[in-house]
């Protein structure tokens, strides 16, 4: 963006409060929006996250700790590395002493974690204003001091983000405070993994007394390998004057980033002391006050960040930070209250499940939280953390998209924007392999596209390649919400065609069998990373080759006949003597335990939807239910969604709602925060994919709605489970209408869906 037009548009967003209505303050207290930690989950507290698609930071039990932040695919490129997110100099630190320790000074954010030093606790993340409020009574050696803490990253205003603590003394002194800028160590062990095998990986970790084990209670699981990049600062500075900090610096073999803060004290507050403080680690304002007991103190910190491709330098940013000091706190929060209320004006309403309502509402909050309107980038599986070393896996396409497309379409569309910015990229690496087309691949850097998946599983890259068909039918989904033939012809066609035309230069055709096939892939079962004809590839591919020609036809272009040809003989494996299809070729033994030992259930994804009879239909099911229960390995949250989903599309309202309630469970959502992982006993959090999919089970599986070239259209009998009233989907939007959608019960018992044009 040009440095002038930037400043015209952070001048208008911090003025946007000007021209907003109230904020509908019964939404902001809805039980519905409200997680709340207590003393007693201090012990097994995990971070919740605090984000606005651009910027990101986590959560801490005291409201007023370093944590570790991210901007959007700011990405460290260390040599003999995978890509990975660098972590960000930490912005959310105000330290608070009462000098009271007989040791000497003791600092709010070294106190223990007790309930005897942080009494009255209470921490509460409000999903619908996007605030963390943080309240105790902090007992130092005897001193009590009320805190308060309220901190948010502006919805409003995207590169900004405030924290205000407030503090009630109940003594009269003098205290210090700190506001700092964390200052992150490179982190050690790095391990070259472009170059290692598993193998090796596991030596490599034993011999640096590492475990891909989770350490309670809230590090991840494999924190081993997907620890945080390297940020490093170049210059960075400090003015008591003005009591402001700044800093420059760049990923590791990456970007350049900014950082200022702009600190404001309260109305008439003079320090006796102020410096600015300088180590290798840490950039701060210290300074020291007098206070009164019980009066209040509210002191707040304004910061700015940016990256190259997103903003300006350290001296812009610190002319953002401190005119949003000069509007004053209030101003900020009003402006990010108002633009996350306009958010929920697009939501999912239940009737008989505060449970489910709580869940389905914390789900949403993290896919807003971690995507953004009208750019190109992607969503990573775990948003924006190192959680999978933030890269681009299928589950940006096919498990957070479809979820925003009816609800947030200008959010979704910067996930497919992503794929057309990066197709040279996929267009390189179809050429390098002797294909035709694009060949995107299976993990993909969120800045540039390229292939980042770990050496160890090598395989995956090169043969899970169902990757490519989801992203050429997103593409065409996101068409046929729209309707906009301009973005198509411009954007999605090219990845369309492209990707067309990859699978029919990777098909071969089988003259014994008459029919092509599609050989050495890995398949959904990742246990089976060497098999022909994987069901759900081959159906995708075929759904890709279709639509290309579809596509085709919408923007005036004449097809290649051998798209259609190839997917009219591609094979699907079924058993014609049991009357369902199989996972992969008839040739290959089903014989690995692998959670879920099937994929059939996603033929009914949304996106996919395979076509075939009820009877087929049923006859998949019921195949792959006991598939499911021979398997003795742990649940995976990214499975049980096309579950619910398939079952719903048979019309069974029970089966569908059991499966949608295991994703409610504890054992995939941590406390207190609702935050998803990956699996039941890892801690692989902020596992977006499983928020997509649980959103999916209620925007398409019960209702029974999927997007066509006839528009929103009636699939399947819409179903409730059992205990539920009703739900409802407010303002989804279509082709620029926009409908109010509910299932609820008829006269006679029976789900009916009904539609509300806006």
């Amino acid at each position: 963006m040009k440095r002038a037009s930037r400043r015209r548009w952070h001048l208008a967003a911090l003025a946007v409060i000007g021209l907003c209505g109230a904020v509908d303050a019964r939404a902001a207290t809805d039980p519905g929006f409200l997680l709340t930690a207590t003393a007693k989950d201090l012990a097994s507290y995990f971070p919740g996250q605090l984000a606005n698609g651009y910027l990101s930071t986590l959560t801490a039990p005291r409201g007023t700790e370093g944590n570790l932040a991210y901007l959007v695919a700011f990405m460290d490129y260390a040599k003999g590395d995978i890509a990975r997110p660098a972590a960000v100099p930490g912005w959310s630190e105000i330290d608070y002493s009462t000098g009271n320790s007989p040791a000497g000074h003791f600092w709010l954010n070294q106190a223990a974690l007790s309930p005897a030093v942080f009494q009255d606790y209470r921490q509460q993340l409000n999903l619908h204003d996007g605030t963390l409020t943080t309240r105790y009574r902090y007992l130092d050696h005897g001193r009590a001091t009320r805190i308060e803490v309220l901190s948010l990253v502006s919805q409003a205003s995207p590169h900004l983000a405030a924290t205000r603590l407030s503090i009630t003394p109940e003594f009269d002194g003098e205290v210090e405070l700190s506001f700092a800028l964390n200052l992150w160590a490179p982190h050690q062990p790095r391990f070259p993994l472009t170059r290692l095998s598993g193998d090796e990986m596991q030596e490599a970790m034993a011999a640096n007394n590492l475990k891909l084990e989770p350490v309670a209670p809230a590090t991840p699981d494999r924190a081993a390998l997907w620890y945080h990049g390297d940020t490093h600062v170049t210059t960075a500075d400090g003015d008591t004057g003005d009591r402001t900090l700044w800093l420059d610096g760049h990923a590791e073999q990456g970007l350049a980033m900014a950082e200022a803060a702009a600190i404001d004290l309260p109305a008439g507050l003079q320090p006796t002391a102020l410096r600015v403080y300088r180590s290798a680690y840490r950039l701060a304002l210290n300074l020291t006050v007098k206070v009164r007991k019980g009066q209040t103190y509210a002191f707040a910190k304004f910061v700015a960040l940016s990256r190259a491709g997103w903003g300006d330098d350290a001296k812009q940013d610190r002319a953002l930070a401190v005119a949003a000091r000069t509007a004053g706190f209030q101003h900020l929060l009003d402006a990010h209250l108002h633009a996350w209320s306009k958010l929920w004006a697009s939501d999912i309403r239940i009737d008989g499940d505060p449970q489910a309502q709580q869940v389905v509402h914390s789900d949403l909050y993290y896919l807003l939280s971690n995507t953004a309107p009208d750019t190109a980038w992607p969503a990573g599986a775990c948003g924006m953390t190192p959680g999978y070393a933030g890269h681009v896996f299928w589950d940006s396409d096919t498990w957070v998209f479809p979820a925003l497309l009816l609800l947030h379409p200008q959010r979704a569309k910067s996930l497919v924007m992503f794929r057309s910015r990066t197709l040279p990229a996929a267009e390189a690496r179809a050429q390098a392999r002797g294909l035709r087309g694009a060949m995107f691949p299976w993990e993909a850097d969120p800045q540039d596209g390229s292939e980042q998946t770990p050496h160890m599983a090598y395989v995956l890259g090169e043969r899970e390649i169902h990757v490519n068909a989801d992203v050429a039918i997103a593409q065409w989904q996101y068409y046929l919400a729209s309707g906009d033939r301009q973005w198509l012809a411009r954007h999605g066609w090219p990845v369309i065609r492209d990707v067309a035309d990859f699978w029919a230069s990777r098909a071969t055709w089988a003259a014994s069998r008459h029919r092509y096939e599609i050989q050495h892939v890995t398949s959904v079962l990742e246990a089976y990373n060497d098999v022909p004809n994987d069901t759900f590839t081959n159906a995708s591919a075929r759904k890709a080759l279709n639509i290309a020609v579809a596509a085709a036809s919408v923007v005036g272009v004449k097809p290649d006949p051998h798209w259609s040809d190839v997917a009219a003989q591609l094979h699907i494996p079924f058993s014609a003597k049991d009357g369902h299809h199989l996972d992969f070729d008839e040739s290959v033994a089903h014989d690995i335990d692998a959670w879920g030992d099937t994929a059939l259930p996603a033929l009914a994804y949304p996106s996919l939807d395979m076509p075939m009879s009820a009877d087929v239909r049923r006859h998949d099911f019921n195949y792959a239910m006991g598939l499911i229960e021979r398997s003795r390995q742990e649940p995976n949250s990214m499975g049980l969604s096309p579950v619910s989903i398939a079952a719903a599309a048979l019309g069974d309202a029970k089966t569908a709602g059991a499966w949608f309630q295991r994703n409610l469970t504890t054992h995939v959502l941590k406390p207190p925060f609702n935050v998803r992982t990956e699996t039941a006993t890892n801690n692989t959090g902020y596992f977006l994919t499983a928020s997509g999919g649980l959103l999916q089970s209620l925007i398409y599986g019960f209702t029974g709605l999927r997007i066509e070239q006839d528009g929103l259209v009636q699939a399947y009998a819409p179903v409730l489970p059992p205990p539920w009233k009703s739900f409802r989907l407010k303002h989804v939007s279509l082709r620029g209408r926009y409908y109010d959608i509910t299932v609820r019960r008829a006269a006679d018992g029976k789900p009916e869906l009904v539609r509300h044009a806006l």
